[in-house]
């Protein structure tokens, strides 16, 4: 497919190539071919602007139907990195489908694992820790800010990855799963721990309203007291740690966990365990 000019992505076919990228990754989405089709689409520029003809356009696609699924926001650089592949090989280096396939394959795991903890774990709840401090008193100001923020640092962020695998090419990548961008995961994870730590302080509470009375009516025993004197937010921290329990190592699902809790506290409240502090 290569001859002897020399084919040069230029900055309008990479950018359209990216939007795709950032705009579908999760389109078309299933089970069987997750973001396949979400990469085969940010492909397209790329292949139409280094193979004019439509049958070497028709081969080199079929690097890109195999099945595929990591990070999105990460996994940009993997897109860029392919980009910059796919131009090595128009170009008549000795690149293939298999090699692209291969190098898809190999990145797709690790980006995926550094890509969840870092953006979904710590990232997010970052934000999210700073928008519920500044939404006290049910100001709207939490909300908007989340919004824009976490539109900006995902565009751009994944902009300049997408870039910066196609310029370094598999450098850009081993910085991701190399030392130095281990040094760098852990840092930030310890950031995003006390700020989870301090959301969880700040704004879950968990109180039992169990008191046992004795034959005269008379409260002999207030569980919430004596649990405060022994470990103050002890019962907070149990949800909590029953939570990350059910999704670390059972693999439960947020919206399930969460089920789970609508379930514990509506029988804790016929129970008489929690008092939801309503009146009627």
């Amino acid at each position: 497919m290569a001859d002897n000019v020399v084919k040069k992505l230029d900055h309008k076919t990479l950018t359209s190539s990216f939007h795709r990228w950032f705009w579908g990754a999760l389109t078309c989405f299933s089970q069987e071919h997750m973001q396949t089709f979400g990469y085969m689409a940010s492909m397209l520029p790329i292949l139409r602007k280094l193979y004019p003809n439509h049958d070497d356009q028709v081969e080199a696609i079929q690097a890109y139907t195999a099945f595929f699924n990591t990070n999105p926001m990460l996994g940009t650089v993997i897109v860029g990195v392919t980009a910059s592949m796919e131009e090595a090989r128009a170009n008549g280096h000795d690149i293939d489908g298999s090699t692209i396939n291969d190098m898809r394959a190999g990145l797709m795991g690790p980006i995926a694992g550094i890509g969840d903890s870092l953006i979904d774990g710590t990232l997010i709840p970052i934000l999210l820790g700073i928008a519920l401090g500044m939404s006290t008193g049910g100001s709207p100001l939490g909300a908007i800010f989340y919004i824009i923020a976490w539109v900006l640092i995902a565009y751009f962020g994944q902009r300049f990855l997408y870039f910066r695998g196609y310029k370094f090419g598999d450098q850009a990548v081993s910085f991701l799963v190399g030392k130095q961008g281990a040094a760098v995961r852990s840092a930030i994870s310890i950031v995003g721990s006390m700020v989870v730590g301090g959301v969880l302080a700040s704004w879950v509470n968990v109180t039992t309203s169990l008191k046992l009375k004795g034959a005269d009516g008379k409260v002999f025993l207030n569980l919430q007291d004596k649990l405060d004197s022994i470990f103050p937010g002890i019962l907070t921290i149990v949800v909590t740690l029953f939570c990350w329990w059910l999704m670390s190592k059972k693999h439960v699902s947020a919206i399930w966990t969460m089920v789970i809790l609508v379930v514990i506290s509506f029988v804790g409240v016929l129970l008489g365990v929690f008092n939801p502090g309503l009146s009627y």
